[in-house]
């Protein structure tokens, strides 16, 4: 069981350290237009995901998700909502705002929380509302001090924060199963832009036979770390899970700092420390409830290792 989770968190970590160093890739075809690179993205993403469900024996889930109209209806918003946040996401570090963007992810997690009482009617424990109010006045401070809206990084999480939300409903497809809907969905319309592209030739990726070479790592950019994460989720406690997920915007901070020569202002300073400060709220009050949780299971129902 040690050796399991030993490679569950491996898996984990390895899957926040692609998406968090995942800039320096897109910097790399920076040359190519973010709608053509995302276009790009899909397709090669869509051919791995359906080699990925053959293998693995999961067809038979397809037609499924296929016969119920909720479950496509599902994959068509969230698809879309995944490929704004794909095309942001491009755009953003290729104009130069990988710092920005980090920002984004730090404060995705509050978002969902966000969206849960305002959608869904959860209930938050004080510390969380705490948490939450820390981050607004982060986020405020830096649009004041800065005289814009950070909204490349308001952008990042509501958008990803929406497909969450879509993710929880009871008709949402399986995750290796849904990506392969909301994919193909979005890929129809962007492989006839690809197809115009090329026919009148206007595609910058197909003239640049280097770069050319580099956009099949998109879709594998795009695939491992999900099935890694995948992997991961099974193998390791939640809360490790939800930890790790900031190893990726601080690497994404780190890069566009070291890397790029990105400014970090004293206002943007202030919000970074000031959601961070409600990180940790968040996360240790998450702690707490989940250790809270196992002591108030009883000892019959608690998994033992044999």
């Amino acid at each position: 069981m040690a050796a399991e989770v030993r490679r569950g968190m491996l898996a984990g970590v390895v899957a926040y350290l692609v998406w968090g160093g995942s800039p320096i890739f897109w910097k790399a075809i920076v040359e190519i237009p973010a709608f053509e690179v995302l276009s790009w993205r899909v397709l090669f993403a869509l051919a791995l995901l359906v080699i990925l469900v053959a293998l693995t024996g999961r067809l038979g889930s397809l037609t499924r998700i296929v016969a119920n109209p909720r479950s496509v209806a599902l994959a068509i918003g969230s698809g879309a909502f995944l490929a704004v946040n794909w095309i942001l996401f491009i755009w953003a570090v290729g104009a130069g705002f990988i710092v920005e963007c980090s920002l984004g992810y730090y404060i995705n997690p509050l978002m969902s929380v966000a969206l849960g009482v305002v959608v869904l009617g959860e209930r938050l424990r004080p510390a969380v509302w705490v948490s939450v109010g820390i981050a607004g006045i982060g986020v405020a401070v830096m649009t004041v001090a800065s005289g814009r809206l950070p909204w490349i990084a308001l952008s990042l999480a509501i958008t990803f924060a929406l497909y969450g939300l879509m993710k929880k409903h009871a008709d949402a497809a399986p995750p290796i199963e849904g990506l392969l809907a909301e994919t193909a969905t979005v890929a129809l319309p962007l492989g006839f832009y690809l197809f115009y592209l090329a026919s009148t030739a206007q595609s910058v990726a197909v003239q640049e036979s280097g770069t050319w070479a580099l956009l099949p790592f998109s879709g594998v950019i795009t695939i491992v770390p999900l099935v890694l994460f995948g992997y991961a989720a099974q193998r390791i406690p939640l809360s490790s899970v939800g930890m790790l997920q900031y190893l990726a915007p601080t690497l994404q901070l780190a890069i566009g700092v070291l890397l790029y020569d990105e400014v970090v202002t004293t206002a943007g300073a202030f919000g970074f420390v000031a959601i961070w400060i409600a990180l940790a709220i968040f996360a240790w009050d998450n702690l707490a409830g989940a250790r809270s949780t196992r002591e108030n299971v009883p000892a019959a129902m608690q998994s033992t290792d044999a």
